[in-house]
């Protein structure tokens, strides 16, 4: 993990590989931002104008590296756009100083250190950079999958292989340190603490989502969720095939038969002795998705050791929360299987008999996500929180909608969809309500079952949070997040968002989790 420091020393007097500097676009040309008057100092006031000859513009998520001036102890600058000069009196927003730290940061991968001297004006702006550069430093370590070790001949032999070809990755910047910061202020140290736990937990989900499937299979996942729970005073309950059998737990062992690793439920749980209001989280854990016996097409498999996303932002966001002793009970249900096609896997057309009594035929094997959460989210309910969370790379229709970049919100109340997608925004992630439609309802009728879990083809995003909608007890507060879009990049990275698992969700929640401990859960 990459160190953060604060530091109040100079831009031009501290000591690192790199000094970075904020350069925004102008309507004459670049801009120094605020934080670069001692590097533009050095450069004899023409630092703008010596960037302008190299071509930068300070568009958003540019970068221009140069020599620096004498009278500087970091022997690079780093110029980072930011993108059109704020209004007058307006500074740059959070989301803004985030991605260009993380770019800078990136651009930084392989160095010892880097001094970030971006604009920073209070608190808020210091947590923004902090936490744009630590998620943008991020690297995933091909040499060990998830950080543990291999757990057996087959696994270390893999992870060798991984290893020796990983042989030039550089690894992440091995430090940031904050110029402008207060290490004596109460206010920016706890800030800065608050970062570094909340990315490390990030990219905790990160490297879980990365690691491929043949080294972490439910049992796998399971165990690291029991390890960090030893590590952090937390409580953990795990349900393997056994249990679910006995539970009656339909849904999760109907997607888990048809492989050979079984399937498991966890429970992950952190309380605290002056909390007021308890939040159950519920995550899709799907390690591998072949989509069973409803087969994907050729070119829609190679990634979906990522459909354990939700699972992962709800593991890492518990563990956040403990590190960061919020006032909240907060509960997590990992809901883990592989979906394999086999001579035991579940059949179009089986019925299965969800925990809690309904029915639900199965209509098509890879609407599984679906299966799995409704047993957990039963279970959850079971213990009445105030509310219910459920996070998933659910549906194809919602990246459709929304694009790669944006998770869809449904709630059964209207005030909650509104909170929840407020909090996304003030977490700096990019979500959209989505509404559930009442005559959608009806084509998850089943002649069979209670319900199937495939409707109407059109609307199919929503036609999944009706389906889970079914499972939510009377009475109790629920969200569903569908976070198929951004859960996993494909694409190359960009600002603090690395190319691969991308920690979707966990600043929400933990944000959410802050919000509850502070007696309002919206």
């Amino acid at each position: 993990m990459t160190a953060l420091t604060l530091s109040t020393s100079s831009a031009a007097a501290l000591r690192a590989d790199a000094v970075v500097v904020g350069v925004a676009k102008g309507a004459k040309g670049p801009v120094l931002a605020a934080g670069a008057e001692a590097v533009d100092k050095a450069f004899g006031g023409k630092l703008a104008a010596v960037l302008e000859t190299l071509g930068a513009t300070g568009a958003e998520g540019e970068v221009t590296k140069l020599p620096a001036a004498s009278g500087l102890k970091a022997p690079v600058v780093l110029a980072v756009g930011l993108g059109d000069v704020p209004a007058k009196d307006d500074g740059y927003d959070a989301e803004t100083l985030r991605r260009a730290a993380g770019t800078a940061s990136r651009a930084l991968s392989g160095s010892k250190k880097g001094a970030f001297a971006l604009p920073i004006e209070d608190v808020a702006s210091a947590a923004a950079v902090a936490e744009g550069a630590l998620l943008g430093a991020y690297t995933y370590d091909k040499s060990n999958g998830n950080g543990g070790s291999a757990k057996d001949s087959k696994n270390a032999k893999n992870a060798k292989n991984t290893k020796d070809a990983d042989k030039k990755n550089n690894g992440p910047l091995a430090e940031v340190a904050l110029v402008g910061g207060k290490p004596r202020d109460k206010a920016y140290k706890a800030a800065a603490e608050r970062a570094s736990a909340l990315v490390e937990e990030i990219n905790r989900a990160r490297d879980l989502i990365n690691t491929p499937s043949n080294l972490l299979n439910p049992a796998d996942f399971a165990a690291e969720a029991v390890a960090a729970a030893k590590e952090h005073g937390l409580k953990t309950e795990v349900l393997d095939e056994k249990a679910l059998k006995k539970g009656g737990y339909g849904g999760i062992l109907g997607v888990g038969q048809g492989s050979e690793a079984p399937p498991r439920l966890v429970r992950i749980a952190y309380t605290h002795p002056k909390a007021e209001k308890t939040l159950a989280l519920v995550g899709k854990g799907i390690t591998y998705d072949s989509g069973g016996i409803s087969l994907k097409p050729a070119g829609h498999n190679e990634t979906m050791k990522c459909d354990m996303s939700g699972a992962a932002a709800v593991f890492a966001t518990v563990v956040a929360a403990a590190r960061l002793g919020l006032r909240v009970n907060l509960t997590g249900w990992l809901a883990l299987a592989e979906n394999m096609p086999s001579g035991s896997a579940t059949r179009p057309g089986d019925v299965l008999s969800m925990y809690g009594g309904k029915t639900v035929e199965v209509l098509n094997t890879d609407a599984e996500g679906r299966l799995v959460l409704a047993d957990a989210i039963t279970r959850a309910g079971e213990e009445k929180p105030d509310a219910i969370v459920d996070v998933a790379t659910l549906t194809g229709a919602m990246v459709l909608a929304l694009g790669n970049r944006t998770f869809g919100i449904m709630t059964n109340d209207e005030a909650f969809r509104t909170s929840l997608h407020e909090i996304a925004e003030e977490a700096g992630e990019q979500s959209w309500p989505m509404p559930l439609p009442t005559h959608l309802r009806k084509g998850i009728d089943s002649p069979v079952a209670d319900l199937a879990n495939m409707g109407e083809r059109m609307g199919g995003g929503l036609v999944a949070g009706i389906f889970l909608k079914e499972f939510v007890a009377d009475g109790i507060t629920w969200g569903h997040l569908d976070i198929a879009g951004p859960a996993f990049n494909e694409a190359g990275p960009f600002g603090y968002t690395p190319k691969g698992g991308t920690g979707a969700a966990v600043r929400t929640l933990v944000r959410l989790a802050e919000r509850a401990a502070d007696g309002d859960l919206g």
